[in-house]
């Protein structure tokens, strides 16, 4: 064994028998003896971590992430050198990384060109979301920031609006800047008098607003609502970008398409359509129309699916959310809080599901804990819970599944923040993107889900529960995050799978996991209760969103003083 091999084993030891000072040592010696030695940066960062050296464990990892890419480059036929000196060639290598789901590989390059000073507000976007991909959100937000100084579009704040919510403390940021974003860029337009006649012998009018319904994360929450809308009892419009999207929906549903209109021009087709209950269903992600709202082009305006925090904007009336008791931090939303019911969404589980599979470590021997969750959700907070689960069974592994996890820089970078909670990097594996019956075979490789917080699951959650694994919930209601997924699991009658703290989090996973037969029993539960429960009644939620958008729209007459009056004309 070599004198490298034999220090990294000792370091290595050292790190994970909980003495990293030891460690930094070791690591220091290597790092200088190779200072190209990708892997011991990655070591002395965790090192670094443990020892209660933040700043040092940040420029550890970033020396590892840079040594790591430059040779991954090279094999992949760029020009890493070049890189360094020509923008247009490091624009293009990262582009092509960051297509190919290789963020943090991206990132690298990326900063290699703003280090120099050539980058633009396209680059420098393009950057903040190669590092908010990997869950580095503080510093997406601030290159975000800069972005949103050098181009103070609406687009470009809003890619900042996201960034803040994955950060500590998200929800009151998100809050102020989407207030903030709502001032600058939605202020409110004169509008003009409506003229929709009360409810008596006619249907309600429904809008939806939406880049894309059908093809997009919105199907499996908009197909439960739009095949069971009772066309007698309302009208319905969608207005995405494209017209092309759209055409698998009910005959009687119209389709009109904005993304060619300005917001002024939008405002004023959804206007002539009588619209009586305008839902935006994206809020401030890419692609988002809510600036049409701002022109008030229906009398009652609601923020859904992709808005269960504040829009920010005054504009916007109503947000559905589940019924609950939970008290709401005073201004946190421009909007009043409509209670729904049991859940918020109705939920379509994917086509092609397999059957479920008992606990697969009864078979194997291997404890497999698994998260299909975005990286950003991946918080220190979230990791030393997750962490503190891992050590106390020395058998087991963890799953990280998602798109971005097939980059090998955001593998190992991931894999030392676990390193600096104890935890060995072979223990941390990972999937990238699957479709199809890979994507549900994935399912039967985990025994149980550890969700995110306080930015819960949402789709994964629930593809998790429709598939039959159980999730285990941190649900902190003061978040709305954690009322989401307490009203996710209490719908699918798994209560069982509910905690409030970090603590009871970890507690919960171990008494869970600790007995694998009660586990399997609570595991043949999970599918059926899934599907008998809230989540999955269809005709149910679509009724009592319908009743609720015809009393928002009730309650609008009879504010506006129009009830046993003349309805007044637009002017």
């Amino acid at each position: 064994m070599s004198t490298t091999q034999t220090m990294m084993r000792a370091g290595r030891e050292a790190q994970l028998a909980g003495d990293p000072w030891t460690a930094v040592e070791i690591f220091e010696d290597l790092a200088a003896r190779e200072p190209a030695n990708a892997e011991v940066r990655y070591w002395l960062a965790s090192a670094k971590l443990t020892s209660g050296d933040p700043n040092g464990a940040a420029l550890a990892m970033e020396d590892a992430r840079i040594l790591h890419t430059l040779p991954l480059v090279t094999a992949r036929g760029g020009d890493a050198g070049r890189c360094r000196t020509d923008a247009a060639h490091a624009a293009l290598i990262a582009d092509q990384l960051y297509g190919q789901h290789m963020v943090a590989m991206s990132a690298v390059v990326r900063a290699l060109c703003l280090s120099a000073g050539r980058m633009g507000a396209e680059d420098l976007l393009a950057y903040g979301l190669s590092l908010q991909h990997q869950g580095r959100v503080e510093e997406a937000s601030e290159v975000f920031g800069m972005v949103a100084e050098a181009r103070p579009t609406p687009r470009a704040s809003q890619f900042r609006l996201w960034a803040t919510l994955f950060c500590e403390d998200g929800e009151a940021r998100f809050a102020e800047e989407a207030k903030a974003w709502a001032r600058r860029h939605a202020p409110a337009h004169p509008a003009a008098p409506f003229s929709n006649p009360p409810l008596g012998g006619r249907r309600l009018r429904i809008g939806y607003v939406a880049p894309n319904f059908a093809g997009s994360q919105l199907r499996q929450y908009m197909t439960p609502l739009l095949e069971n809308h009772d066309p007698a009892a309302v009208e319905v419009t969608l207005y995405p970008a494209s017209a092309d999207t759209e055409s698998n929906w009910p005959d009687w549903i119209a389709v009109h398409p904005i993304g060619h209109l300005s917001d002024a021009d939008a405002a004023a087709l959804i206007r002539r359509d009588g619209v009586d209950v305008l839902a935006d269903c994206w809020g401030h992600t890419a692609g988002s129309r809510i600036s049409v709202l701002a022109r008030r082009p229906a009398p009652v305006q609601v923020a859904w699916i992709n808005s269960s925090h504040t829009t920010g904007l005054e504009q916007v009336d109503y947000i559905p959310h589940a019924t609950s008791d939970r008290s709401y931090p005073e201004g946190r939303y421009t909007e009043e809080i409509w209670q729904i019911g049991p859940v918020y969404t109705a939920f379509r589980p994917a086509e092609g599901r397999l059957p479920p599979v008992p606990t697969p470590a009864l078979a194997s021997g291997l404890l497999t804990f698994g998260s299909f969750n975005h990286p950003a959700k991946l918080n220190d907070w979230v990791l030393d819970a997750w962490a503190a689960i891992l050590r106390s069974t020395p058998s087991s592994r963890l799953l990280l599944k998602y798109s971005y996890f097939s980059d090998p820089v955001l593998q190992r970078a991931t894999q030392a923040r676990f390193a600096a909670r104890g935890v060995a990097p072979e223990r941390i594996v990972f999937e990238g993107h699957t479709t199809g019956e890979a994507y549900f075979a994935a399912y039967r490789q985990v025994d149980l889900m550890l969700d995110a917080w306080p930015f819960a699951g949402s789709t994964t959650t629930l593809d998790a529960l429709s598939n039959g694994v159980p999730v285990l919930t941190m649900a902190d209601c003061d978040f709305q995050g954690g009322a989401y997924a307490q009203a996710m699991l209490k719908a699918s009658g798994l209560p069982d799978l509910l905690t409030d703290t970090p603590d009871a989090f970890v507690e919960r996973a171990l008494e869970l996991t600790e007995d694998l037969q009660r586990l399997d029993a609570l595991r043949a539960r999970v599918r059926p209760s899934f599907e008998a429960g809230g989540c999955c009644d269809e005709v149910g939620f679509t009724r009592r969103m319908e009743q609720a958008f015809g009393e928002m729209f009730t309650r609008w007459r009879r504010e506006a003083g129009l009830d046993g009056q003349p309805v007044r004309a637009a002017s």
